[in-house]
């Protein structure tokens, strides 16, 4: 139930603004940003799970590739000793290999930004459904992207839209300033940006944040992990 704001420019120069935040069983274990695959994936820099491997989100900067994975509802009845993790989705995604076919996952929601290219994978075990963000500012969780049946992507998702953002190394200010309000929201209200899943039967808190800056044949990527899963405090993004 992680959380991405995009901001798509309409020049294809500018960069392709990403506010990635993940929800996570904080018992999962986690390698912080960095380059964790130097032998199989050498030049990828990313989140690295411990468990499995793969990445929750992963970025080639050499390429211009950032790519983000976000939990999704599924209709899966394959058993589960035949699905594989999707971390792995996430590592193939930015070294230029999108899923296709049937995917042996449970469902996901996959960013894939190429350059100034943004879109949205996406699979629930019945299709594979591929959508491409116009410019401007999109919002995406465990539903579709822009999707008002998400409570917190109805609630927040103008705000996004309506904040500017500085050209300046840390741009992303305003938008965590949007996440930072969210926080008045009790616990277990569903509008809230920063998830303590538990009342909803998950046993999720977000962790961190990402901010990534992605233009072709360049990603500049940031990171900062809260303090407490799932409590919000001030972020020094590095």
């Amino acid at each position: 139930m992680c959380t991405v704001i995009l901001r798509v420019p309409s020049d294809p120069g500018a960069p392709v603004r990403v506010l990635a935040i993940r929800d996570e069983d904080p018992a999962r274990a986690w390698l912080p940003l960095g380059e964790s695959w130097p032998d199989t994936h050498p030049g990828v820099v990313g989140v690295r799970d411990a468990r499995a491997g793969g990445a929750w989100l992963a970025a080639d900067p050499a390429r211009g590739r950032l790519a983000v994975l976000l939990n999704r509802a599924d209709v899966a009845t394959r058993p589960e000793d035949e699905l594989v993790s999707r971390g792995g989705i996430v590592l193939a995604s930015v070294e230029g290999s999108s899923p296709d076919g049937e995917p042996a996952t449970h469902g996901f929601n996959l960013v894939e930004i190429d350059g100034g290219h943004a879109r949205i994978v996406t699979w629930d075990a019945a299709a594979l459904r591929t959508t491409d963000l116009e410019p401007g500012t999109h919002m995406i969780a465990h539903d579709d992207v822009d999707d008002p049946r998400t409570a917190r992507i109805e609630r927040w998702l103008p705000e996004f839209r309506a904040a500017e953002l500085p050209d300046t190394d840390e741009w992303w200010v305003p938008w965590l300033e949007i996440v930072e309000r969210s926080t008045e929201l009790p616990h277990d209200d569903d509008r809230t940006i920063i998830r303590d899943n538990r009342p909803f039967g998950y046993p999720t808190l977000s962790l961190l944040v990402c901010a990534a800056s992605v233009r072709p044949s360049a990603v500049d990527l940031h990171y900062a992990e809260f303090d407490e899963p799932g409590q919000w405090n001030a972020l020094a993004l590095r």
